[in-house]
């Protein structure tokens, strides 16, 4: 779960981690009233979105008078921000974090996330912070500083020294460093993050370290830990089908191709993927519909791929093992015959019932092809949305 920029700060905040005066608004009138109550004659107006690289894309404006924050405000609020991290029709824009600007001495990147690999926290570091980061990270990646904490011992002096030394850092700044990242580690952990990130981590005019920006990604599996987090979801930012799967207990997340992929089993459902991909298609989903799927979750799973106008097939891949062939088969055709499918459907079944499965699909009439092999069955799929017919004994 993502958190936006400005519950990231209040979290911040909560562990004495510097950041910007800032206020809320969710109207033009308090976006004028945060004028008012920060002071100043000038102000940053930044739309609260679940995506990186707003500024490039427009949503963060510098405003150097208080009409400037009210035409800010009118044109964002209620747009839909398109950014080079979001999907193509971009992310509602509910709210504004308005906050006076800062005379900026350097731009720094800090992050953490576990690296899965040493099974650590991991914190990185850079000299090159701001919108440029990511490139930073794919061109030079030498320039990325990186320190791993033990979890017995947690972050020691010389790590944050040795991060110090390395973004340069003067004594009573690596000081200041020091309890940033504690603050930071700590809320990792309390809060069972996956991802804090500050980016960019600025030095001011003078000398001071503060957390300009704030992203916070949440472990979903450790929310039911932490009711008042959850309760900070921001619906309007997720993928419609993703929340509609979460409902009804299945695993989905949205991709960009157009075969739409119901398998169970997270494993069985990435090699399923694979082969898609290796015989030329792009799937439009992973979805797992897990080991105790009922009919009536099938059939949900079924209309969820639906729903997607991109798909232009669909393939069902079940290994019968705790879920049974037939319980799937059932839920297939009451999802097709509710929807009233217009796409290719190709249908592999193997396993505990597999032929009673096999059996029910070729009694019901619809226009369902089943496949033995899992690699005919993704060949197949991929040529039926290209609109290519079946091939009468292909293999």
């Amino acid at each position: 779960m993502n958190l936006h920029e400005y519950q990231a700060k209040r979290l911040f905040n909560e562990h004495r981690i510097r950041i910007p005066d800032g206020v809320t608004a969710t109207s033009v009138d308090e976006a004028l009233g945060a004028c008012t109550a920060l002071g100043g004659e000038r102000w940053v107006v930044k739309a609260q979105v679940h995506a990186g690289g707003r500024g490039k894309a427009g949503g963060v404006v510098m405003a150097e008078s208080p009409s400037a924050v009210e035409s800010a405000a009118r044109r964002l609020l209620g747009s839909r921000l398109v950014t080079g991290q979001s999907a193509p029709d971009g992310l509602p824009v509910d709210t504004l974090l308005i906050e006076r600007p800062m005379a900026i001495a350097r731009e720094l990147y800090l992050g953490l996330l576990l690296e899965r690999e040493s099974e650590r926290v991991l914190f990185v570091a850079s000299e090159a912070g701001g919108m440029d980061i990511e490139r930073v990270a794919a061109e030079t990646p030498e320039r990325l500083l990186r320190v791993r904490v033990h979890p017995a011992v947690g972050l020691q002096p010389y790590q944050v020294r040795r991060l110090g030394f390395g973004l340069g850092l003067e004594a009573s700044q690596i000081k200041s460093l020091g309890q940033l990242m504690d603050g930071l580690y700590r809320l990792f952990v309390e809060k069972d993050a996956s991802l804090v990130e500050v980016n960019p981590l600025v030095v001011d005019d003078q000398g001071e370290l503060i957390a300009l920006d704030a992203k916070i990604n949440l472990d979903d599996n450790a929310l039911y830990r932490h009711p008042d987090l959850e309760a900070l979801r921001d619906p309007g930012q997720e993928d419609p089908r993703e929340l509609a799967a979460k409902r009804h207990e299945l695993s989905y997340i949205s991709l960009s191709g157009n075969i739409g992929c119901m398998v169970n089993g997270a494993g069985l459902a990435m090699a399923t993927m694979d082969l898609v991909q290796l015989h030329g298609g792009a799937p439009a989903n992973f979805l797992d519909v897990g080991g105790g799927a009922t009919a009536a979750r099938v059939a949900e799973a079924f209309k969820l791929i639906l729903s997607d106008a991109n798909v232009r097939a669909v393939l069902v891949n079940i290994f019968g093992g705790i879920v049974r062939c037939d319980l799937i088969a059932e839920g297939i055709i009451a999802a097709v015959r509710e929807v009233a499918v217009s796409v290719p459907v190709v249908v592999r079944l193997e396993g505990t019932n597999a032929a009673q499965g096999l059996e029910m699909l070729a009694r019901s009439g619809l226009a369902v092809e089943t496949m033995a092999g899992l690699g005919e069955a993704a060949r197949r799929v991929v040529d039926a949305a290209a609109g290519r017919p079946a091939v009468s004994g292909g293999v």
